[in-house]
């Protein structure tokens, strides 16, 4: 059931009171400062990847096979930062506010909207019975 203008009103003015107060917590509820931690998290183990290279190729050189693996696992692990902080921002996080060009806006105000076309990645992830059952769904539903 939508939200009435009185509500959709005095929600938008709790909104406005929660960023004049709080904007860090404003922020964090956006969900928008996770991305760029991710983002540095795998420029980071990229640089790394690359210093594991560089240590790979000098135990290779100077025929130390102890090196050459101190290179390898550094490699290894730095890549699995890197594709971990990569697929981190992929999943959608459940945010309550929605940003407008103004900076904050209104909550949907309870009204329906057409839920996003999933990626193939994601629809690998669940079963075909569940994908049908998905598509029975929006089927009745009118979607």
């Amino acid at each position: 059931m939508p939200l009435s203008e009185e509500e959709l009103r005095l929600l938008e003015q709790m909104e406005r009171a929660l960023v004049e107060e709080d904007p860090k917590f404003a922020h964090t509820l956006r969900g928008t400062g996770g991305h760029r931690a991710s983002r540095r998290r795998a420029i980071i183990a990229g640089v790394v990847f690359a210093v594991g290279v560089v240590v790979l190729m000098t135990g290779a050189i100077a025929a130390l096979p102890v090196v050459g693996v101190a290179g390898f696992v550094i490699m290894l692990v730095s890549a699995t930062i890197a594709v971990t902080a990569l697929r981190a921002p992929s999943k959608p996080e459940p945010t309550p506010f929605r940003e407008t060009p103004q900076g904050f806006g209104v909550v949907d105000g309870g009204r329906r909207t057409k839920a996003p076309k999933a990626s193939r990645h994601n629809r690998s992830r669940h079963s075909f019975i569940e994908r049908m059952d998905e598509r029975w769904r929006r089927r009745r539903d009118g979607f």
